[in-house]
């Protein structure tokens, strides 16, 4: 089992940039596939980016493709979500998760441990 714990969340303006942090703890890292899924107010958690468990494919949800960036440090136990270009539609809990499965993971029911997430609001 693994417990995840994000960070980094708070309120910036449009166009500007925050970079969201995931620690995880228990079991050795590396051997999950991570991801980042967000919800905002009223609507479905949706699929924002996925990595692999090595780090090298990654995969983003097409609204968000040019802006965020998904990396890991497995040395550090550790997944980052880089996010530019803040726009106002990015409003929502970011959720950090992880997942058991070999790949990189675009589906909500392939994660298996998911953190408490941390809120993003992009004032305009």
């Amino acid at each position: 089992q693994v417990q995840l714990v994000e960070s980094g969340g708070g309120l910036v303006q449009v166009g500007g940039s925050l970079r969201l942090s995931c620690a995880a703890s228990g079991r050795t890292f590396s051997v999950y596939a991570m991801g980042w899924f967000r919800q905002a107010p009223g609507k479905e958690r949706e699929f924002v980016a996925a990595i692999s468990r090595s780090g090298t494919s990654t995969v983003y949800a097409d609204s968000v493709k040019g802006r965020f960036t998904i990396s890991r440090d497995n040395a550090k136990d550790t997944v980052a979500l880089q996010i530019n270009s803040l726009k106002p539609e990015d409003t929502a809990i970011y959720y950090c998760t992880a997942s058991r499965t070999i790949g990189v993971l675009t589906a909500r029911n392939r994660y298996d441990y998911w953190g408490q997430g941390t809120q993003v609001t992009v004032s305009s």
